[in-house]
């Protein structure tokens, strides 16, 4: 149990480190832009597999995470990635508001990406097609009909 613990540390440990070498001007674009999204995916509440899925859902955090740990750590030059390995283990360790700043933005980029679908699949299919003329009438909303539901006619006023 206590390796699995020191494990844990050390992943969290290289996860501060990248925070670290992104926020670093001497590391080159792709290794920030790869290295954001370890950190992303680290902080992330939404996983791949989701937890709760026996075994494969911690099968992603168990790989994924350490994959993309060492391609970032690759990327970055040494003797960067030893600078920001020394200031992530002196970080104390009840400061978690770098942590909880990147869940908050994480949550707010999803948040960002749900409304942007919603935004998108409602201009694909409206959604007043699916209410029904008789219902838009009785709450007297002028919506746009389709072209079958338009009447030939005008309709008496409801009263």
């Amino acid at each position: 149990m206590a390796r699995w613990k020191a494990r844990v540390r050390e992943l969290k440990t290289e996860v501060q480190a990248l925070l670290l070498a992104y926020r670093d001007n001497r590391v080159p674009l792709k290794a920030k832009i790869v290295a954001a999204l370890v950190v992303a995916y680290a902080v992330s509440p939404i996983d791949l597999i989701p937890d709760f899925i026996p075994i494969l859902g911690y099968l992603d955090d168990l790989i994924l995470l350490p994959l993309g740990i060492m391609l970032a750590v690759k990327m970055i030059p040494a003797d960067v990635m030893q600078e920001c390995r020394a200031k992530a283990d002196a970080a104390l360790p009840g400061k978690k508001s770098s942590v909880i700043m990147g869940t908050v933005m994480i949550i707010v980029l999803w948040m960002a990406i749900i409304v942007a679908a919603v935004n998108f699949s409602s201009k694909m299919v409206p959604w007043r097609s699916f209410i029904p003329i008789e219902v838009q009438r009785l709450l007297h909303v002028d919506l746009p009909c389709s072209p079958a539901e338009t009447p030939s006619a005008p309709l008496p006023p409801l009263h």
